[in-house]
């Protein structure tokens, strides 16, 4: 068995988050370092609060939490608490969190994390970019330590914050376009993707006939963030969005990808934060992205639900 991929997990829960937390925490594929928080599906404070719940949930109190940026690099703040609700992740009860937040703070952390890694570390951002520009600012001499940036975010089509874009590259565009342009290995999995990733009711049950605690808050996530996005978007089934980016790397055979130039619109009136996918090669620019196309659903599912599984009867 090769070793496990070593990330950090930079997030906002978030339904999808949690979901994602428990992924890397139930894989033995996974070498989960450290979670950091920014803004995004709710203040900082919550989805400070939020990542220790979901871990100390998950039987993961020594993964280390590091709190993150409250806003923004430039932009106004924005939230999406009119889908993950006022907490962020309304719904269930939760435990309290049984450890602390780490005193390092995110930036710092990932720093100490990145360094102390006896092999690459992996960043997968599944909340806005600002963490990973921030420390790319702070600290550009751990580029040759990162592997790469895999992040949920943008769409090769419509959005769902705005009709153009998506709410992590809306919620800080500038902060996504410093890490396009650094020149990290990059894939993005857009809402193209991850509306393949729809947690039908087939799938709900599936979590609510797990005999434990883990299975049953998961099921009433799915059941809190279903009725936003029938609300919202009038979806049938919500898109569980950001688990896609840890299955990426779970199982490689998931994911079709593609090539592409990547880039976000800063300026425009109506669209910015749209990511700009140039799959047919119109802007003649050499590719700088990996950019996932189809999802093989029914196995990243299974996936899901084992890890699901498989933490709550540990």
């Amino acid at each position: 068995m090769s070793k496990p991929t070593p990330i950090i997990l930079d997030c906002d829960p978030g339904h999808d988050d949690a979901v994602a937390i428990l992924l890397a925490v139930a894989s033995e594929k996974i070498d989960l370092l450290g979670v950091t928080s920014c803004f995004g599906n709710c203040s900082i404070d919550d989805a400070t609060y939020n990542a220790r719940r979901i871990l100390t949930l998950a039987g993961a109190t020594d993964v280390p939490v590091g709190r993150g940026a409250g806003k923004p690099l430039s932009a106004e703040l924005e939230l999406g608490n009119y889908v993950h609700g006022k907490s962020g992740l309304d719904g269930p009860a939760m435990p309290e969190p049984a450890m602390e937040e780490n005193p390092l703070g995110a930036i710092e952390l990932m720093r100490h994390l990145i360094e102390s890694s006896a092999e690459s570390v992996t960043m997968v951002v599944t909340g806005p970019m600002t963490n990973m520009a921030q420390l790319l600012r702070d600290h550009p001499e751990l580029s040759s330590r990162i592997s790469e940036v895999i992040f949920m975010g943008g769409s090769t089509e419509r959005g769902n914050h705005t009709p153009s874009a998506e709410f992590n590259t809306f919620a800080d565009p500038e902060a996504l376009q410093e890490v396009i342009d650094s020149g990290l290995p990059l894939r993005m999995v857009g809402l193209n993707l991850t509306h393949q990733a729809l947690a039908v009711p087939e799938v709900v049950e599936r979590m609510k006939a797990m005999d434990h605690v883990v299975g049953q808050t998961a099921a009433e996530w799915m059941g809190f963030f279903g009725s936003s996005y029938r609300q919202v978007w009038s979806f049938d089934a919500p898109p569980v969005h950001d688990p896609c980016t840890v299955a990426a790397l779970i199982d490689p055979t998931l994911i079709e990808w593609t090539k592409s130039f990547l880039a976000v619109e800063l300026e425009g009136k109506w669209s910015r934060g749209e990511t700009i996918v140039d799959l047919h090669d119109r802007f003649e620019r050499e590719p700088n992205a990996d950019i996932a196309i189809t999802l093989d659903s029914a196995r990243y599912w299974d996936l899901v639900l084992d890890a699901v599984d498989t933490l709550g009867r540990r």
